[in-house]
């Protein structure tokens, strides 16, 4: 039809009739996505952690899956033949998935009925064989282009780079896209290599092109620059389904890091953050050549205006009876009350404070890491003597925070620690304990002004000045690497940053069960003035 029209263009003398050719026909889909669920089934707060009943019932939380279950209802209401992906780590992240794996996460899914989804680096935390079983659990493709899984036998006949689907008379491509770091983020096994993800797309977009296939989305679990990079650097992708770096696109939210869609040439790009916040609508139009003409749309905010479906409540609730059990499980001992006591951690060095830093360091030392900083607010509860049941970490920290590692120069180090007790008159919870560092402050300076007097590192056996023009590998949690409790030389200048370790409360757990009977103490990390 197109060439068509051009040709009769051409030609002064059939003017009249190209006027009498009907329009290009345009089609119009709509993209329902969620990214990074990391097994968050129960409402979350603001935090994007735990939230209390109470406070869900006042409409202080957010997401869920039954506030998801109204939200695609009401979304599929507006687009019948609305599709329905996911960008990638629905596993990992609370104890529905310590305890069902990736059953829960099928069971609610399949009720969602998602048309497609790409696997996460997560999907890989315990084996290619938890993804194949959840695999095998979903009614809908599980897909990763740039990874050959050939010699890999839980994976090898089931998982697929790309696939076609229809939604109401359209056939429209799937292709997925996983980080090719994932053998250092998570557990893929030796039989699994990753590759380019410019050239695996580019091939796939090729083969179903031939096939015929004009509308191709990309998911991508690959974090939102990689995805600028692969919509520029392939042709014929349409849309890319983000995931990984938990990025929120908006037209509104003045904290979004783009546009919704953000558009590289004739490709749409999205993201929509994280934890079933939020469930993205973009609504695509094509031309009858299957190039994009129009992109628009916004995350929705999933917050207390949505009512929770009561089917998927009940059914939340019984699968987070059993939990129970996890949380009386004994998974250390403590020789002697641990202080967590938030008038104590607060203000100056204390007991939790360094055995939580001692164990988020010590998960990631062999990562060049060197430098640990919790903040206090993260510190809920002491622990008393005797054993300490899985419940009790919990209750010591009970945000589902991961660990977050990146790199830092050592003069944002001491600016990190000036923000950390810039408020302790007030016992904010940015109060720092740390570990591989230590500091003497002055409360009696202006608050960011010099209360930092000194800063040691180790090195080696020995403590020596820091260097504030080196750069320091850091570990810390995803609350407080994304600028949470003022840390917002974090957010704006680490290097490398990965928020999306292990849960801070397994962490702790098992750096506690290795110890024996664990011995408080206290080393003199924090000297005030």
């Amino acid at each position: 039809m197109t060439f068509l029209r051009q040709a009769l263009s051409a030609s002064a003398g059939l003017g009249l009739l190209v006027a009498a050719l009907p329009a290009a026909a345009e089609e119009t889909i709509t993209i329902l996505h969620t990214n990074d669920f990391h097994s968050r089934f129960e409402p979350i707060s603001k935090y994007d952690s735990g939230c209390s009943a109470e406070d869900n019932a006042e409409g202080k939380c957010f997401g869920g899956y039954a506030r998801l279950v109204t939200a695609i209802a009401d979304a599929r209401s507006r687009n019948p033949n609305a599709l329905l992906v996911d960008g990638g780590d629905q596993f990992q992240g609370s104890l529905f998935y310590t305890y069902y794996k990736g059953k829960a996460a099928a069971e609610m899914m399949n009720t969602l009925k998602y048309d497609g989804m790409t696997v996460g680096n997560h999907e890989f935390d315990d084996g290619p064989e938890v993804l194949a079983g959840f695999m095998s659990a979903v009614g809908f493709p599980v897909l990763m282009s740039n990874a050959d899984v050939s010699k890999e036998p839980a994976l090898a006949d089931i998982l697929k780079k790309s696939t076609v689907i229809t939604k109401g008379n359209t056939k429209i491509g799937l292709i997925g896209l996983t980080p090719e770091d994932t053998n250092e983020l998570a557990s893929p096994g030796k039989n699994i290599t990753f590759s380019d993800p410019v050239a695996a797309v580019q091939a796939e977009v090729d083969r179903l092109t031939a096939e015929g296939v004009d509308k191709i989305v990309v998911m991508s679990h690959s974090g939102y620059n990689v995805d600028l990079m692969v919509a520029e650097k392939t042709t014929g992708v349409d849309v890319i389904v983000g995931g990984h770096s938990n990025t929120l696109l908006s037209n509104t939210n003045e904290k979004a890091k783009g546009p919704y869609p953000t558009m590289v040439g004739d490709t749409a790009v999205v993201q929509a953050y994280a934890y079933g916040k939020y469930l993205g609508e973009l609504s695509v139009t094509f031309d009858d050549a299957g190039v994009i003409t129009d992109a628009s749309g916004e995350p929705l905010l999933i917050d207390g205006e949505v009512v929770e479906d009561a089917d998927t409540v009940a059914r939340v609730a019984e699968m987070a009876e059993p939990l129970d059990e996890i949380r009386s499980k004994v998974v250390a001992v403590s020789a002697a009350v641990i202080e967590g006591n938030r008038d104590v951690c607060r203000v100056q060095e204390c007991e939790m404070g360094n055995l939580i830093a001692d164990a988020m360091l010590d998960r990631v030392a062999d990562q060049g890491i060197s430098i640990a900083l919790m903040n206090s607010g993260g510190i809920r509860a002491s622990m008393d003597e005797g054993e300490v049941t899985m419940g009790e970490v919990l209750t010591v920290l009970p945000f589902q925070n991961t660990l977050s590692t990146f790199q830092l120069s050592g003069a944002d180090v001491v600016a990190a620690l000036e923000n950390g007790v810039s408020q302790v008159e007030e016992v904010k919870g940015r109060f720092p304990q740390v570990a591989g560092v230590k500091f003497t402050w002055d409360p009696s300076q202006p608050a960011n002004e010099g209360r930092v007097q000194s800063v040691m590192v180790k090195d080696g056996d020995d403590w020596v000045a820091i260097d504030e023009g080196a750069m320091y590998g850091v570990v810390s949690n995803n609350y407080v690497r994304g600028g949470g409790d003022g840390y917002s030389v974090f957010a704006e200048n680490a290097v490398n940053a990965y928020d999306f370790g292990p849960d801070l409360d397994v962490v702790l757990a098992d750096y506690m069960a290795a110890q024996g009977a664990f011995e408080p103490m206290l080393e003199g990390r924090i000297t005030a003035k």
